[in-house]
């Protein structure tokens, strides 16, 4: 992160979902060297402890929170426990997520439960406990995770698809109206980052491949570093970017996408047989 980056964040205040892992611990790494005090919110409670004293030693900038952001009442108490400690929230980083891949037909109604639970309840959890706080504040940066899935057509991963796009939309018209109370809303739509997640994660899974099979496919995408990731990130956080694709290439599928939805379409179409081929034991090449 840049030097000016760092000095703009010194002394602010951010609460991180899912920060104990992946994206989230990428972010937490990063703003606690720009010297911003850090809770950091998982359902992993052990795992964001670690990594809080990792991070913040003996110092008091890094707290561990045991959270489940499909428990709102448990998400709004977090808030304010943060606000009456550290007298501010500055950054809400709604990043937790899982991965449940699979066609639609394979996909149970407990399969969409709990996708829209944490991917799209536990932002509007997030935004319910924070936003009302950040308006009285009259400042604060919402920054919800989603997905290029949110901004793509894509195969085998419907739900994950749908609980991203809608992350997008919320973004975009939280945006609007946040702008006039003076707080600013950021999306991040990642392309392919190397975390816990391309494998289904702590709490995924795929029903259309195995894990290693999910890797292998997600590697083969050229993953990028989550480091990499939460500098330029971060950076464009740092300029009020409203949806941040990162890495930059990914930005060219979303151009064809706005462009041209049925050669989108098409694209999505090729990624579905090359799936198929891999869960029918056809090696990638």
């Amino acid at each position: 992160m840049a030097t000016n980056d760092k000095s703009a964040l010194s002394g602010k205040v951010a609460f991180i979902t899912g920060g104990a892992s992946g994206i989230g611990a990428a972010l937490t790494a990063k703003l606690v060297e720009a010297g911003v005090e850090v809770w950091i919110a998982d359902r992993q409670f052990e795992v964001a402890s670690q990594l809080a004293q990792r991070l913040g030693g003996s110092a008091a900038r890094v707290h561990a929170v045991e959270l489940d952001v499909r428990d709102p009442a448990a998400f709004e108490e977090a808030v304010k426990a943060t606000v009456q400690t550290s007298g501010r929230i500055d950054y809400l980083f709604n990043n937790a997520g899982i991965g449940i891949g699979g066609e639609v037909d394979t996909l149970t109604l407990d399969d969409w439960n709990d996708i829209i639970d944490v991917n799209l309840r536990g932002v509007v959890h997030g935004v319910s406990a924070a936003y009302p706080i950040m308006i009285a504040q009259g400042s604060g940066h919402i920054v919800n995770t989603a997905s290029m899935a949110g901004l793509i057509t894509t195969s085998a991963q419907g739900g994950y698809s749908a609980t991203k796009h809608a992350v997008v939309a919320l973004s975009k018209t939280m945006r609007v109206e946040a702008a006039t109370h003076g707080v600013k809303v950021s999306v991040l739509c990642p392309g392919v980052v190397r975390t816990p997640i391309l494998s289904g994660g702590a709490y995924g899974r795929n029903k259309s491949v195995s894990r290693e099979d999910q890797l292998k496919l997600g590697e083969a995408l050229r993953p990028m570093d989550p480091g990499d990731f939460a500098d330029r990130a971060l950076r464009a956080i740092r300029r009020n970017q409203a949806i941040i694709v990162v890495p930059r290439w990914w930005k060219a599928l979303w151009y064809l996408e706005r462009l041209s939805p049925a050669l989108s379409m098409r694209t999505a179409g090729a990624a579905l047989r090359r799936t198929r081929q891999v869960q029918s034991g056809v090696p990638l090449r």
